[in-house]
């Protein structure tokens, strides 16, 4: 059972809306201070969810801002929305980020030739339940896709809730094209298109779209963890990223509970959600 809750500031489908996290001990920040690994095993990990299932709205841990509150991502000063792909609505899974995690930008992995995003590792959990926005809940990792995002490496894992129906029958990446047939289809065609409809080109992926297996996605996060961990210990540059944390032990960027309480109570009140753009629900098709 996750020992994390959320409080939510600003108003919901606007710029100043914010998800903080709370913990055990008081306000934590969703980026630094949850640990990656759930048990003592390190076989089943911690997932932040941004995106629930079926929604459109694109929500990201926010690197920049003190406590890493999820936010809505902006473009040209407008909060964005992911199109209805048809015949899918919003993103189809629970989609969201490995605390402790972090994709270096200056590390350059040489089976693609190009370098990190800067972000948290990316997380598609593939179950059947539809998860909360800000819900941390506890997943097995069972492979992993590699998006060439503007020419940045941008790993996306597939795992699965460990309480999910299928979680014992699903183990690693060839599990799942037999328990759920089409659904690995679906994702790649879900990355390669998603931005089509904004105007933009087509994404590539590196291995000719393929999912890789389990192994090969446990080493992508151990190795993402510990890239996390030089960006903790200023042996990197932090390059913009706030790093302040209530709980990483010996980290320079550790500050006190009750100030990262007052960024919290700071934060815009909460309002009633703002109406959604008339252009969200609608489908959009794209010539394969």
């Amino acid at each position: 059972m996750s020992t994390y809750s959320i409080v939510e500031k600003g108003t919901l489908n606007t710029m100043d809306y914010r998800i903080y996290f709370s913990g055990p001990s008081g306000v934590v920040s969703p980026f630094h201070d949850i640990p990656l690994h759930a048990d003592s095993s390190k076989t089943v990990f911690n997932m932040v969810v941004e995106i629930p299932r079926w929604t459109n709205h694109k929500m990201e841990i926010c690197k920049e801002d003190k406590l890493n509150p999820i936010k809505q991502d902006v473009k040209k000063g407008k909060v964005r929305f992911v199109k209805n792909l048809f015949p899918h609505h919003g993103y189809i899974w629970n989609y969201g980020a490995f605390p402790q995690t972090w994709e270096d930008p200056n590390h350059t992995e040489p089976e693609t030739n190009t370098k990190g995003d800067s972000d948290p590792l990316d997380v598609c959990e593939i179950g059947s339940k539809i998860h909360k926005r800000g819900a941390v809940i506890q997943v097995k990792v069972v492979g992993i896709m590699c998006l060439i995002d503007e020419g940045e490496t941008d790993w996306k894992v597939l795992a699965i809730d460990v309480t999910d129906p299928l979680a014992n029958e699903i183990n690693d990446v060839e599990d799942i094209e037999k328990k759920m047939p089409g659904f690995l289809k679906a994702t790649y065609e879900w990355f390669r298109y998603y931005k089509v409809p904004d105007g933009k080109p087509e994404n590539q992926f590196a291995f000719n779209g393929e999912a890789k297996n389990k192994a090969y996605a446990l080493k992508v996060v151990e190795e993402t963890h510990k890239q996390w961990q030089n960006l903790m210990n200023k042996t990197v540059d932090a390059a913009g990223i706030s790093c302040e944390n209530t709980t990483v032990g010996g980290s320079p960027y550790k500050f006190g509970v009750e100030e990262a309480k007052t960024i919290v109570e700071n934060a815009p009140a909460p309002g009633t959600a703002a109406d959604l753009p008339s252009d969200v629900d609608q489908w959009h098709y794209i010539s394969k």
